[in-house]
């Protein structure tokens, strides 16, 4: 999401390493480049302005003019005024949802249509069954639209959590009722109500948003908006917080091309933080949103917390032990390599991994030359898939009528063949001078086999 922005910083930063001083002039010449590149991204006017005062006001000072990298100071500051912009800092709140109040604790979700509002209501359920252990009600209060309560029902079976019985012909107060009654009876600790949207914000929809807010009493009041809407999603969250009172926003297709400055801007005029991030369909596609961790993205230091969190939540520790076992030994084949593969996967699409390492920033045009799409691992999985268990364990003996018949089961090119046992070759390489190399040496191996012809360039 913050791709266009992080680049346009790293350009102005990257000038201001190549001087070994920096006079007042140079700190405003910077100054006035970053505040384009905040409004180019959406970041609201004054937001950007309010940003960029704090940043001249700590920068332009002995303490950075006399600094021994006086760039990096600069870059410093620019991370700390980010990181308070998105509501981070000193004394700012814990990440995520906060369930701390008795049972069942009512969240109430709000938004207007398409903006991903059921989608992101089923998110939540999984990650507090899986991950709180919670006992979770999905609710529908959605009455207009044709289908939602059966979409919502939908998804809860894929949750695996329970969904309120559907009973024709109901008001949303009378369905909010009906679930926080059955909520206390069964002893569910969460209760999730979906409210209507609507197309634009209007009377209809602010009343009986605050109406089913007054009967319910939600502990977590939280708006669902689409990050790729720009300005607009900045808009529609300052008129819920007027009219309704939201005390939590969630931003959904973070994954896609938005241009980010929404999530600049929407702490700054709600006063409500931001608590998830939606990073894609799948419904455990849902992220804690860390401010600072989202400022170190968009200054291209990478985020190798929230990539270690991610690994350790989806990869099987089982798994990856027996790989790392069969690399010491030099015993790694295509079968392994699948099972990798599968284990990437997993840890979800692979631009956003790779945009979580530091100096991902300065290898994009590499990386677009190795043509990576979040499909090149269901590709190779296939191609594997189509060998023979003997030309898996032995790759060498696959030659020209092997790879054309791989290729037609794979639905895939000779050419596609021919570029993952490259790869496979590379990796294997680069796993006998692992021993050598120690951890450092599998971190760039292990990126040497998702970006072709990479392992040999030091990204880090």
């Amino acid at each position: 999401m913050f791709e266009a922005l992080s680049t346009r910083l790293n350009g102005v930063f990257d000038k201001l390493r190549r001087r070994g001083a920096l006079s007042e002039a140079d700190v405003t010449e910077a100054l006035r480049e970053v505040r384009v590149a905040l409004l180019e991204a959406d970041v609201a006017l004054p937001v950007a302005r309010d940003l960029i005062a704090k940043v001249r006001e700590r920068a332009v000072g002995v303490e950075v003019i006399r600094s021994v990298s006086p760039a990096q100071q600069v870059i410093k500051i620019v991370n700390d005024a980010l990181v308070e912009a998105l509501g981070g800092g000193e004394g700012a709140e814990a990440p995520g949802l906060d369930l701390n109040a008795p049972s069942p604790v009512p969240i109430l979700m709000v938004g207007l249509q398409g903006s991903g509002k059921t989608t992101t209501s089923g998110k939540i359920a999984l990650r507090l069954r899986t991950r709180d252990k919670k006992k979770v009600l999905l609710a529908s209060l959605d009455v207009a639209r044709p289908a939602a309560q059966l979409q919502l029902q939908t998804l809860a079976t894929q949750a695996g959590v329970m969904s309120l019985p559907i009973v024709p012909g109901q008001s949303p107060l009378e369905i909010a009722a009906r679930a926080m009654d059955m909520a206390r009876r069964e002893l569910f600790d969460v209760v999730i109500l979906d409210t209507a949207g609507r197309l634009s914000i209007d009377d209809a929809l602010m009343s009986e948003v605050a109406a089913v807010k007054a009967a319910t009493k939600p502990h977590q009041t939280l708006l669902v908006v689409d990050a790729m809407t720009g300005q607009d999603a900045v808009n529609t969250a300052r008129n819920f917080q007027d009219r309704v009172g939201v005390n939590g926003i969630v931003m959904t297709r973070v994954d896609g091309d938005a241009r980010g400055g929404a999530a600049l801007s929407m702490r700054a005029t709600t006063g409500a933080p931001i608590r998830l991030l939606g990073a894609g369909e799948k419904l455990d596609a849902l992220e804690d949103f860390h401010p600072d961790r989202i400022a170190s993205r968009i200054l291209g230091m990478g985020d190798i917390v929230s990539l270690v969190e991610r690994a350790a939540e989806t990869i099987d520790r089982d798994e990856a032990e027996k790989l790392a076992a069969k690399m010491k030994k030099g015993t790694f084949d295509l079968e392994d390599f699948a099972s990798q593969l599968k284990q990437v996967g997993k840890m979800g699409n692979l631009s956003g991994i790779l945009g979580m390492l530091p100096g991902m920033g300065a290898m994009k045009a590499q990386i677009g030359n190795a043509k990576i799409d979040d499909k090149m691992v269901g590709r190779q999985a296939a191609i594997i898939s189509s060998m023979t268990a003997k030309e898996k364990r032995n790759p060498d003996i696959i030659k020209a009528s092997r790879k054309k018949r791989i290729a037609s089961g794979a639905g895939v090119t000779v050419q596609d063949v021919n570029r993952l046992l490259k790869q496979f070759d590379d990796m294997s390489a680069m796993m006998k001078r692992m021993n050598k190399l120690g951890q450092k040496g599998l971190m760039r191996g292990g990126l040497g086999a998702l970006l072709p012809g990479a392992g040999n360039r030091r990204p880090f």
